[in-house]
């Protein structure tokens, strides 16, 4: 989960908000020399390898970007070629790092690198225990919130890298802290659609630390147990209805039905009954929408913030009328926290779909994974 306010208060409203292999030429000005973008699944950047350097693209950090970013990565002592060096460049592996998303620190901590983590905003947002004995240590500093970067502070911690994000176009603060002499790189992992797509910006990482091979053996590893989750799912003889999300602010939001949310439910052998709406994101709809089409609904799943029956018909004593709400067939993530009020769902579930994968496997068809414990969702109490 992104640490700035406005975009967490909305994800708590959204249930939990393809493989081709591009064979691209690098544009890099390195005419004689062809390589094969090494990334699959994900959409959001590029990886090109060469033998003392890689180069790293980022082609969508924020909704609507218009530009892409170039970054090089070589080892110690390599001369780049001319055409290569107007791109910000960075000797790997780093020693020492700043990230600014939650989702970062689970591919540190997968690399077994996070000991390198110097700052970071909000710490409380933090939930892995690996990493919080390190901030009760003093080892990671606190650096402000991500839209109110503590500049001076960053500058006193001098990282090797800064691993960015944004949530629109207006990167003041970053392009200041470049100006200072910072490498600041910007990750995009948020903005990818499927949840394979979001786990292989692992490999954006294993790339800043030499660690290409083992970021690909973690991703494969991944890759492979939701697969083969997505395989077992098939077998089940039933296709429950689903429905997710809660009212904000009088408007219904859950996800689209192309969005990585409803991904994991059709992976999951559910009939999301907003499965055919288009695009990407949360849609916004009335109650009484809601209502009409999702009154006998089997399971609720993700219902916001809420962890219990009591404080949903508190909040509106309608969500009483759904059958998933009588049957207490609600799920929700939000009752998995860190010890200082990070949900743990928005930290791992990107790493980690196969988890997020396996639980709905469990809620939805129980008797394929008798034996299955719930790692992330819990049933309402």
């Amino acid at each position: 989960m992104k640490s700035f306010l406005s975009k967490y208060s909305l994800f708590l409203l959204l249930l939990f908000a393809v493989a081709c292999k591009k064979n691209e030429p690098v544009s890099s000005g390195i005419s004689e020399v062809k390589t094969q973008n090494s990334i699959r699944y994900a959409k959001g950047f590029e990886i090109y390898k060469y033998e003392n350097f890689s180069i790293v693209k980022v082609s969508n950090p924020w909704p609507e970007a218009n530009k892409t970013f170039t970054y090089v990565l070589h080892k110690k002592g390599v001369s780049l070629p001319d055409s290569l060096k107007n791109y910000t460049s960075l000797q790997v592996p780093v020693k020492s790092i700043v990230v600014t998303s939650t989702t970062h620190i689970p591919s540190l901590e997968m690399l077994g690198v996070e000991n390198t983590l110097l700052g970071f905003p909000d710490t409380n947002l933090i939930s892995s225990e690996k990493t919080r004995k390190l901030i009760d240590a003093g080892k990671v500093t606190e650096i402000g919130a991500n839209q109110s970067l503590n500049t001076e502070r960053l500058i006193d911690l001098d990282p090797d890298v800064l691993v960015g994000y944004s949530s629109g176009s207006d990167t003041k603060t970053y392009d200041n802290l470049q100006k200072s002499g910072l490498k600041v790189f910007f990750n995009g992992d948020w903005m990818e659609e499927s949840p394979l797509g979001k786990a292989e910006w692992i490999k954006f990482f294993g790339a800043l630390y030499g660690m290409d091979e083992k970021a690909d053996l973690l991703f494969t590893e991944v890759e492979t147990a939701y697969k083969e989750a997505t395989e077992l799912a098939k077998k089940a003889k039933t296709k429950p209805t689903v429905l997710s999300g809660a009212i904000y602010k009088e408007q219904w939001y859950m996800p689209r039905g192309n969005s990585w949310a409803a991904s994991f439910l059709k992976d999951a052998n559910a009939a999301y009954l907003w499965a055919d709406s288009e695009g990407t994101g949360s849609l916004a709809l009335s109650f009484e929408t809601v209502m009409e089409k999702a009154e006998n609904v089997d399971f609720w799943i993700g219902p916001a913030q809420f962890t219990t029956f009591k404080e949903m018909v508190e909040s509106n004593p309608n969500y009483a009328h759904f059958k998933a709400f009588k049957d207490k067939n609600i799920y929700s993530f939000s009752s998995k926290k860190g010890k200082t009020g990070g949900i743990l769902y928005y930290e791992l579930a990107s790493n980690r779909p196969d988890l997020i994968l396996k639980d709905l496997i469990r809620i939805l068809h129980p008797e394929l994974l008798p034996d299955y414990e719930l790692y992330i969702f819990e049933k309402l109490k």
